[in-house]
């Protein structure tokens, strides 16, 4: 589970609610997305292009003095097209530029709110600063990661899904386009507070090359917002990748969830309760739990009763993480273990897809038995679950360390063999990838590991 450094709530401060940069829904890419061929094909006659023309002719027709004749000088539409081209380039920094600058203001905003929650604990500054030294020893593979997420021509970042602050995701998507590809929508983790969709630019770079189109969904963080508004948010952009995926080269009937440590149980809660919606009366839905073919949760909780000492014992204070869960009374509310026992939605749990959860035996921040007691309350209302134990991983292991180690993934093996219906098939499309590469030394993953603050 990310930092617990970070955490507070804006139940207490409505204002806070931050519509600083809401953008309307819209299945077209952001400012950040990279612009597409075929407008860049059509610059020549955009307005830069317009203003551009006149500029050179008066260039030319200024040389037209002293009685002698000079050549008139052309300009090739090439030329204006890269003219166009340049200025367009300069707009979309600047967009870029006032974009990050409202980002930066709101995140200083949400992390002084925060800091007045926190006060002054040597819990959580201990889990800060080790996580100072966590990320700095994997920079390495940070920073060739943040390259391909930049700059990556299979990457579409910042798609808008909704009308709520940080309502966007990214797209992964195969290099090869023979055929419709199936699709992994995935809710990033971070204590509830500090998740961000390009936590998943390492997953949706793996299983991309894996031939699969991989949707990282963005959610508002507390405090800028509660557990129930992460649910809405990735219900929504669940909604946006089951209506949309189609124009993107994915298959509409092959979609997958999976959630990581908070977000395994953001996506949880919400595949559940898309679930009782469907089963209630005149409930007006976007999606339906039948378009997801299995739920993967990764080193996730699924019981907030059981959860809420461990988290404060770790340096998640009891105070702050009953301001996400929006109060101890609705603790099992935002407990999935807990729900599905409810005999009233026992039609509710008929309709959810297979349940698939992971889980390193040596996770520190949420402990294996979180998964295990979660798959066998499942059992015993009838859903259809397994299991896959990783003895001697951690709550990092699985999904950073192991990643950026390069070679044999055992994890994405997994999901990669459930996706493609068996192992043989799963080998097939593995086989043609490129061997992921070290992206860090051994010896910075293992200090790191030991260092960790998850």
């Amino acid at each position: 589970m990310p930092p617990v450094a970070l955490l507070p709530s804006l139940s207490s401060e409505p204002a806070m609610s931050l519509e600083l940069h809401p953008h309307p829904p819209s299945p077209q890419y952001d400012e950040e997305e990279k612009a597409s061929p075929s407008s860049s094909s059509s610059s020549a006659s955009s307005p830069a292009a317009e203003d551009a023309r006149p500029f050179l002719r008066r260039s030319a027709s200024a040389a037209g003095g002293g009685g002698r004749s000079r050549r008139r000088r052309t300009v090739s539409e090439p030329s204006l097209r890269s003219l166009s081209s340049h200025t367009s380039r300069g707009r979309s920094l600047g967009r870029d530029v006032g974009h990050a600058a409202a980002e930066t203001f709101l995140l200083t905003r949400l992390a002084i709110t925060l800091l007045r929650y926190l006060g002054v604990g040597y819990r959580w500054i201990t889990k800060f600063l080790a996580l100072i030294c966590y990320a700095t020893l994997l920079m390495p593979g940070f920073l060739q990661v943040g390259y391909y997420y930049f700059f990556s021509s299979q990457v579409r970042r910042s798609i808008v899904y909704g009308d709520r602050p940080r309502n966007r995701l990214d797209l992964y998507l195969p290099t090869k386009v023979d055929g419709l590809k199936p699709v992994v929508a995935f809710v990033t983790g971070g204590a509830w507070i500090i998740g961000y969709k390009a936590w998943g630019a390492l997953l949706g770079r793996r299983l991309a090359e894996r031939g699969i189109i991989v949707a990282c969904i963005d959610y508002r963080n507390f405090p800028q917002g509660t557990i129930s508004d992460m649910v809405e948010d990735a219900s929504q952009g669940i909604s946006f990748v089951c209506n949309n995926i189609g124009s993107y080269g994915g298959d509409p009937n092959r979609i997958y969830l999976i959630g990581q440590s908070a977000g395994a149980h953001i996506a949880a809660c919400t595949i559940l309760d898309q679930a009782i919606k469907e089963c209630g009366e005149r409930e007006c839905t976007s999606w339906s739990v039948s378009q997801i073919k299995a739920y993967f949760g990764i080193s996730g909780g699924y019981n907030m009763l059981e959860l809420v000492d461990h988290f404060h014992s770790r340096g998640l204070y009891r105070s702050i993480f009953l301001s996400i869960m929006e109060g101890e009374q609705n603790l099992w509310r935002f407990s999935p273990e807990v729900l599905v026992q409810d005999s009233s939605i026992k039609h509710a749990i008929s309709l959810l897809p297979h349940v698939i959860l992971f889980h390193g035996t040596s996770d520190q921040s949420i402990p294996s038995t979180a998964s295990k007691k979660f798959v066998d309350t499942l059992h015993g209302v009838g859903a259809k679950v397994d299991i896959v134990l990783f003895e001697g991983k951690t709550h990092t292991d699985l999904f950073l360390q192991d990643p950026l180690r390069g070679g044999k993934d055992e994890l994405l093996e997994h999901i990669a063999a459930v996706i493609y219906g068996g192992v043989a098939a799963a080998h097939a499309h593995i086989s043609v990838a490129p061997l992921p590469r070290r992206l860090v030394p051994e010896f910075m993953l293992q200090l790191a590991r030991k260092i960790s603050p998850f």
